[in-house]
């Protein structure tokens, strides 16, 4: 059977009071309408439109290639928003999903379940509900005796025996993609607001005596629509406790989760250990028995087996095995550390090729470089790599020592097994197993403190 989905996702979002499109503010960091597209693209479906409107541009490069999609001018209501997709889908036969883009938190498997009851029972229509502490404002499901839907009552419009009903309409729907399109066309704008809304199409249904149904999922806080920043912040507490439970599932320990973040992409191995106050955004991949943070942040990184990182930002860069970073180090982008690595506290490290087993312990930055196996970078130590115009490349071989205080002024070579004296500022290439000393020779002036004082 064909599927197909449409996603709402025309709305500007006022109530955000943002610049930015409402459907593209991030959720444990990915766009909201992402999360709705990428849950969908897992049901097998068939085309994927997505209805936008005010700041469509942004949207369609967010999602470009995992949707089409339909421009709704004027925001005339849900149903209408629908309308759009026509030209897309009318004819067509099969199952149509129809699901706001501000419902990050609606997963896959509810997803499925409502689409397996509506194709298995016949429905032309079926709803997801959910059972409501407090249902005010909500639409209420009313249901005949045979458990079908009989019709969907808006609070406004509620008695009071209606009022007492706890299952409540979430604003997602199965249909029957042939006798949706055709409804529609029936829809009436006769109402205060002057639009056309979806719910009546399941009274159109019901009028020609159709089945409509409802799957009721168990869990209330999915459906939530995000329309302001304290629903966007629920939204972002609610798929956060999601994620690390099921990281934790899998075998990661995460000590706080409560105070741990980490993106609805991140993938971690098992036995690693994660600290309180630690952030992993991105497309992070983490192997396994690492142990992160407490305190730190990994953006985009890819990090090995056995590591461990302490109090430290690492951006878009390669973390090898059995590495050491930190505490307070900062890892920039570009940055390939290889296996056996010791970066450690107050060190920066910018584009740089790091080889097995070197180190840079302290209080160093090393940006722009290509640094060999078994190296050794003394405290302090800097690769000079920006003449105010340019940037320039370093290249330390495989066994150097560099001294502590050194300077390494760019474009400059330091070749296998030199070393460098301490205090030294290198602008010219180092041969091979070379002592290099760059530095004025010390001179001792005798007595010099009792003339001073005795000026005085």
């Amino acid at each position: 059977m064909n599927r197909f989905a449409v996603i709402l996702a025309a709305g500007q979002g006022t109530r955000m009071k943002s610049k930015l499109y409402k459907v593209l503010h991030p959720v444990c960091g990915k766009p909201m309408v992402e999360h709705v597209v990428d849950h969908i693209s897992q049901l097998e479906v068939n085309n994927i439109v997505t209805v936008v409107g005010y700041g469509a541009e942004m949207v369609k490069e967010q999602l470009h290639g995992k949707s089409e999609f339909v421009i709704q001018e004027e925001q005339l209501g849900t149903a209408h928003a629908v309308m759009q997709a026509k030209e897309a889908l009318g004819g067509q036969k099969g199952t149509t999903l129809v699901i706001c883009g501000d419902t990050p938190l609606i997963s896959v498997e509810t997803m499925s379940a409502l689409m397996k009851q509506h194709e298995e029972t016949g429905a032309k229509a079926s709803v997801l509900t959910a059972l409501a502490k407090d249902p005010t404002g909500y639409g209420r499901i009313i249901r005949n005796a045979k458990g079908e839907v009989e019709r969907i009552v808006e609070h406004k419009d509620a008695n009071e025996e209606e009022l007492t009903v706890k299952e409540i309409n979430t604003g997602t729907y199965c249909f029957d993609n042939e006798a949706l399109f055709e409804a529609l066309d029936n829809v009436s704008n006769e109402n205060a607001q002057g639009e056309y809304y979806l719910p009546d199409v399941i009274e159109i249904l019901k009028a020609r005596r159709e089945l409509v149904t409802a799957y009721m999922t168990e869990d209330f806080e999915e459906t939530l629509g995000v329309n302001d920043r304290i629903a966007l912040a629920e939204a972002e507490r609610i798929m956060r406790t999601r994620i690390n439970r099921e990281h934790m599932k899998n075998g990661v320990t995460i000590t706080d989760p409560a105070n741990t973040y980490i993106d609805s992409d991140v993938i971690i191995g098992s036995d690693t250990v994660i600290l309180p106050g630690t952030v992993i955004q991105g497309k992070s991949k983490i192997g396994e028995g690492c142990k992160i943070g407490p305190n730190t942040e990994v953006n985009n990184c890819e990090i090995s087996h056995n590591t461990i990182v302490q109090q430290s930002v690492l951006s878009d860069s390669s973390i090898g095995s059995n590495v050491k970073i930190g505490p307070f180090a900062h890892i920039r982008p570009d940055s390939d550390i290889q296996d056996e690595v010791k970066i450690g506290n107050f060190v920066e490290i910018k584009k740089t090729y790091f080889g097995k087993g070197s180190k840079a312990s302290h209080l160093s930055y090393i940006g722009d470089a290509e640094v060999g196996r078994n190296v050794n970078i003394g405290c302090g130590s800097i690769t000079v790599n920006y003449d105010g115009k340019n940037k320039f490349l370093t290249k330390i071989n495989d066994d150097v020592f560099v001294g502590c205080n050194t300077n390494l002024v760019a474009p400059v070579t330091v070749k296998e097994g030199a070393y460098i004296a301490a205090g030294s500022t290198i602008t010219d290439d180092v041969p091979e197993s070379a002592l290099a000393i760059a530095r004025a020779r010390q001179v001792n002036k005798e007595n010099y403190v009792e003339k001073l004082k005795s000026k005085k």
